[in-house]
């Protein structure tokens, strides 16, 4: 089967420009895959904190290394992301942000409420 008129293919993944509700919503999506794995890395480190006196040493070892405090960090603004956003998403499904200012409004409401949020999960970690 011929198409009949040639459709525009733009393969140049530089020159394509996402709105920033898009980019939100994406970020919102890899949060929450963040957020899941997190919630295996803070079993494990649960679990070997409950298994004994050693353990927990073990533990606390681990999590006063500058890596872990890292990762912590990371994963406290993924979560902080995460609801924020969602909440944002929410808030739309009920029928407000949905016009492209007010969407555009808020999602930058949101980067900002989620930087302070990340500042204060930085104060809290270290």
């Amino acid at each position: 089967m011929k198409v009949n008129k040639p459709r525009p293919v733009n393969l140049d993944l530089q020159t394509i420009r996402f709105p920033l509700t898009a980019i939100a919503s994406i970020i919102h999506r890899v949060s929450g895959v963040i957020t899941f794995v997190a919630v295996a890395i803070l079993l494990w480190l649960l679990n070997i904190s409950l298994s004994s006196p050693e353990g927990f040493a073990s533990a606390a070892s681990i999590v006063n290394s500058f890596f872990a405090k890292f990762v912590l960090w990371g994963i406290l603004t993924a979560l902080f992301y995460h609801i924020v956003v969602g909440v944002r998403h929410l808030l739309m499904d009920m029928g407000y942000f949905e016009e492209m200012e007010s969407g555009i409004a808020s999602a930058k409401i949101s980067f900002a409420i989620v930087a302070v949020l990340s500042v204060f999960a930085g104060v809290l970690v270290w």
